[in-house]
């Protein structure tokens, strides 16, 4: 009765279509950003992306110098390096281009004549920094190569002027004072120096103990308090191995601010190898002086803006998802996503702007989540054996870790949330066992303070043969159904976790098993390729579904539990209604397995992720077709009256360009017939005045006309007329040409042939009558 209610008064949805796509942008590699700071450019792989730092949208273009705004290629060259192009920079007037090989040597370009203008040898091994004085006036260009020493060019002569030795590792980074004179240079050996550029000698050695990537300037002649800039001087920022933004003060070799570990992405100390510390290391930083900001890069792809005079993170962008294991909407209105990829780390988006959230606390890789009803709390389950709960700040956004708990002894694959109240969850691990998790009616400060309480599992019973790979929580809170590996789903109660009966019939393991939020039925989807309904009461199969060709990883209820959505390992998306069992849309967009889907509370969004790295946010669109549909539709039938009137009138000409763009070979015929009825000349000067696509449109009616006696004359008529009057080039011209006449031959020689049998025949009877009337007069 429920199922009929609810299928009466709703509209089934018929498709989905691609909203936006949360892809990888950045694979590592060099980062800059446009002169107006609105821009940020990203290798990643052969491709070159541009982010638009506002909205998080990206531009892709390839190589070579490109016009990004138009995406248009301005002019290419072949380099005559030996060996591959290490790095490469341009003047500040952005008319010289330096480049470094892997040849030892450096080449100056001349980017608008394309030609090499320079070509400066004495560098040992590769050239892996190059970088112009800031001065376009002095013409010099600062190089490191292999043998850690900083070259300084003298362009007019082509000359290296003079070497800066003083480190002992690689250098990595050059920053200029805004006057020119003073150098900053940063390497792997753990300190930082500063040059007189006129004397060009080492003013000062700071050791900053860790290997330094990336130096950026303070601006001079401001203030920074926050950041312990209380002085005139030079003051320099460092990002390294360390992972955090250190500010020194180049007078006394003294840090002045070394940022919180709130501030930075840096997890508290949980025992982790040293190995897997590092790995939070920052690669670059950039400054981006008339917004007052400071991007940096990390060692995992991630793009962080900070704000210079607090160095407190504002956007942060995520360069490469890798694998995405699950993703779930999140937030009030289903502002934000959580999503869970081959990694320790959960990362929350912000849907407007791509902004990123990545929340530490999981010490191996997190491999499912669930949110709770009302947005704000979700949960997570790991490899490390434990569960955490997390909590959404909803005016600002902020995510903190209010709870965790721990007490399987193998990875926990699958978690579950309480659906009326936040009071409880459900985990099942590859340990075969099944745990509910207690939550206190409040969190106390925990969300407030760092500090996440430890939670205790109330009940814990031994579930499935094999690993419990898909828990899911009935709409009442009563019961919980598992699906496992050992091919079998269960339906349990909650108050003690007791078996109330077992759903037997996939022939592999099940990956996802759901509760309808209407009727007492269970969904199931498996590895064996198929989706099956369970009834509640006999726990008897209802229905099954089969289309899939690999196998289904995830289902989902839709429109009230009237429609199904699946995903499988093959990437594809099936939509289906259950009342028919048919499959009414398959949505292809990933490229590998979609192990995340979930819909959002309006159920009018759909959001994907799979093992390709994207994340896919699909939107219903079957009412926006259905008006579109509805529009078409009032549309023709205007135009079949407007067509109608038009032969009336006499009207031949518009009416078959009319005929024509409603795409309907019979209503043509019947134009071309009317037309007829006037002599051929007025068919000819009706065809000919006809644009060329209607020409290729009745042209391709023709070989179905022919295909007709009643009809083939028609054909036969204006095929007539545009082979007196246009040209074999151009008929060769028309689209699917060759389709086209490889159909009308075969037909035109069978009418030719029937044409000559009529002819022979009527020979015959002109014969006949006229032996007829000699013999009469004989007579």
């Amino acid at each position: 009765f429920i199922s009929a209610m609810a299928s009466s008064a709703l509209q089934f949805k018929t498709n989905y279509a691609v909203s936006s796509k949360i892809e990888p942008f950045y694979k590592g590699g060099k980062v800059q950003i446009s002169k107006d700071e609105r821009y940020m450019f990203c290798t990643c792989g052969t491709r070159v992306n541009v982010l638009e730092v506002g909205t998080g949208k990206i531009f892709s273009t390839p190589p070579f110098q490109w016009d990004w705004k138009q995406s248009t290629c301005l002019r290419s060259w072949r380099a005559i390096h030996n060996t591959p192009v290490a790095s490469m920079s341009f003047d500040p007037t952005s008319t010289l281009l330096a480049t470094g090989g892997c040849d030892s040597t450096i080449k100056i370009w001349d980017v608008l004549k394309q030609y090499c203008t320079h070509n400066l040898k004495g560098s040992s091994g590769v050239v892996h920094l190059v970088e112009f004085h800031p001065d376009a006036e002095r013409l010099q260009l600062f190089s490191s190569s292999a043998d850690y020493g900083i070259r300084v060019w003298d362009l007019r002569r082509s000359q290296c002027t003079c070497v800066l030795q003083s480190h002992f590792s690689a250098v990595t980074s050059l920053a200029f004072s805004c006057n020119g004179d003073t150098l900053v240079s940063s390497g792997r050996d753990k300190i930082c120096t500063v040059w007189d550029l006129k004397s060009s000698k080492a003013v000062r050695t700071v050791p900053v103990y860790e290997a330094v990537e990336a130096v950026v300037l303070v601006p001079e002649g401001e203030d920074f308090p926050q950041i312990g800039v209380k002085s005139k001087g030079l003051h320099f920022i460092t990002a390294g191995s360390k992972g955090v933004l250190r500010v020194w003060e180049a007078s006394t070799s003294r840090c002045i601010f070394t940022q919180a570990l709130s501030d930075t992405p840096t997890p508290e100390n949980d025992g982790r190898a040293e190995e897997e510390v590092e790995q939070l290391s920052l690669t670059h930083a950039l400054l981006l002086a008339t917004s007052a900001r400071l991007a940096v890069v990390t060692a995992e792809h991630n793009i962080l803006l900070y704000e210079l005079s607090s160095l407190s993170v504002q956007q942060q962008f995520v360069g490469y998802n890798d694998e995405v294991l699950d993703v779930k909407f999140l937030g009030r209105k289903d502002s934000h996503i959580v999503v869970a990829t081959n990694s320790p780390q959960l990362k929350v988006f912000e849907l407007s702007t791509c902004n990123c959230q990545i929340l530490y606390g999981h010490t191996d890789t997190v491999l499912a989540v669930d949110v709770f009803r009302k947005g704000r709390m979700f949960v997570s389950c790991a490899k490390d054996r434990t569960v955490r709960v997390w909590r959404m700040h909803l005016e600002s956004g902020l995510v903190a870790c209010v709870a965790q708990g721990s007490g399987h002894v193998s990875a926990i694959g699958s978690i579950a949330c309480s659906r009326l109240k936040e009071n409880f969850l459900v985990s099942g691990s590859q340990d075969c066992t099944i745990k509910v998790w207690e939550l206190p009616e409040s969190f106390g400060a925990g969300g407030q303070t760092g500090i996440a309480e430890q939670i205790v599992a109330r009940v814990t019973e031994k579930g499935h043969d094999k690993d419990v790979n898909s828990l899911a929580i009935s709409p009442n809170d009563k019961l919980v159904a598992s699906g496992s590996q050992d091919r079998t789903a269960k339906l349990w109660s909650l108050t003690n976790l007791s078996l109330l009966g077992v759903f037997r019939g996939h022939r592999r393991g099940i990956w996802c098993v759901q509760f309808s939020p209407l009727d007492q039925v269970l969904a199931s989807s498996s590895a064996d390729g198929t989706v099956k309904l369970w009834s509640l009461q006999d726990f008897s199969c209802l229905k099954t579904f089969e289309g899939h060709d690999a196998s289904v990883l995830k289902v989902i209820f839709l429109s009230r539990g009237m429609q199904l959505l699946t995903s499988g390992s093959d990437g594809l998306l099936k939509l289906w209604t259950i009342k028919t069992n048919e499959c009414v849309k398959t949505l292809d967009a990933h490229q590998d397995k979609v192990w995340g889907l979930h819909t959002s509370s309006k159920d009018n969004m759909v959001v994907t992720g799979s093992v390709d790295s994207s994340i896919i946010l699909w939107e219903d669109v079957t009412e926006k077709e259905l008006l579109e549909e509805q529009v078409k539709r009032e549309d023709q039938i205007l135009k079949l009256q407007e067509l109608s009137n038009l032969l009336l009138e006499g009207r031949y000409l518009k009416a078959l360009g009319l005929a024509i763009s409603l795409d309907q070979p019979h209503t043509v015929l019947r134009v071309i017939k009317g037309v007829g009825e006037s002599g051929h000349r007025k068919v000819e000067e009706t065809i000919t005045r006809l644009r060329q696509d209607q020409k290729e449109s009745v042209l391709r009616y023709c070989a179905v006309w022919n295909t007709n006696a009643r009809s083939c004359l028609d054909a036969q008529v204006v095929i007539q007329v545009l082979l007196q009057h246009e040209s074999p080039e151009l008929l060769l011209q028309y689209q699917g040409v060759r389709g086209i006449l490889e159909g009308l031959l075969p037909y035109t020689e069978r009418h030719m042939q029937r044409i000559g049998r009529l002819m022979q025949a009527s020979m015959f009877l002109d014969y006949l009558w006229q032996k007829m009337r000699v013999a009469g007069k004989c007579r």
